[in-house]
């Protein structure tokens, strides 16, 4: 039987990368994408040392035939696809918590809608056809609160409660052939990049919180959980909090902790009308 395959999208840095590892140590072959070569090489090595395989592929996922190209080879090289994992988002960390009212903000940050709304559509788009071919797959992808309250303003707000809703109705169409569909919610994310930031350098509000900050693994744990379960089926296109499956699956963070609940930013249940029957 052929190894297990997964795509992260986004991976060379941050919560994707961090996904990428914990799949890579479950002994899966994941492909990893981003823009920078360097840096995937060296999360495919983080990969490899886990026990899993790593394959660094440079993608733009603003360039569509970038990300059919991706796809094809994955068919190509490794003939399945068992997860993916949409994660690639177009992200200015300085403008986006920036004050002021999104008039105010520069125009650009509404290309998270584009890479991080339209990529997820387009990643899926290409991979749907594998991973019916493979079957019993999973389609994974990246959102947050701000599905449900406000964060950092709309672009940010439109991109997450629109790739949950792309979810619950890419779930209805894939459901006849055997695919399932999430939208998962990490929490804070203690990425390698804040990690290495001395705790003196930081907010002190930042520094006394980390301690409850999700490493980026933690996510990449529940996935792969989630997509063992044998009720993933009964799941698809719900939303889930990553550490609210973490409790149910008895999964810890790599630290040991239980990841918290931030039941004051609002809850992924109950949001959309399922139909009677697929059409």
């Amino acid at each position: 039987m052929s190894s297990n395959v997964a795509v992260v999208t986004g991976a060379s840095r941050g919560l994707g990368r961090g996904i990428a590892r914990a799949l890579g140590g479950k002994g899966l072959i994941v492909y990893i994408t981003g823009r920078n070569l360097e840096e995937l090489g060296h999360a495919a090595e983080e990969i490899n040392s886990k026990g899993g395989k790593g394959v660094a592929v440079q993608c733009d996922h603003a360039d569509d035939s970038q990300v059919k190209a991706l796809l094809e080879r994955v068919g190509k090289e490794a003939g399945r696809l068992d997860v993916l994992v949409n994660n690639a988002a177009a992200v200015d960390l300085r403008a986006l918590p920036a004050p002021g009212g999104f008039w105010e903000k520069p125009l650009g940050l509404a290309d998270m809608i584009t890479v991080g709304l339209r990529s997820n559509y387009v990643a899926s788009y290409f991979a749907a056809p594998l991973m019916i071919e493979t079957g019993k797959s999973l389609m994974a992808h990246i959102s947050f609160y701000g599905a449900v309250s406000y964060h950092y303003g709309p672009a940010y707000g439109a991109a997450k409660a629109g790739t949950d809703k792309m979810n619950f109705d890419m779930a209805i169409d894939l459901r006849r052939h055997g695919v399932s569909s999430v939208s998962i919610w990490p929490g804070l994310i203690l990425s390698d990049m804040l990690r290495a930031i001395p705790k003196e350098n930081l907010p002190a509000k930042l520094a006394a919180d980390l301690p409850n900050f999700e490493t980026p693994e933690f996510t990449g744990l529940v996935i792969e959980r989630l997509w063992r379960d044998p009720d993933l089926m009964e799941r698809s296109g719900e939303a889930f909090i990553s550490a609210q499956l973490g409790m149910e699956f008895g999964i810890r963070d790599l630290d040991g902790k239980q990841p918290r609940l931030y039941p004051e930013l609002g809850s992924p249940s109950g949001r959309f009308v399922k139909p009677s029957a697929a059409p």
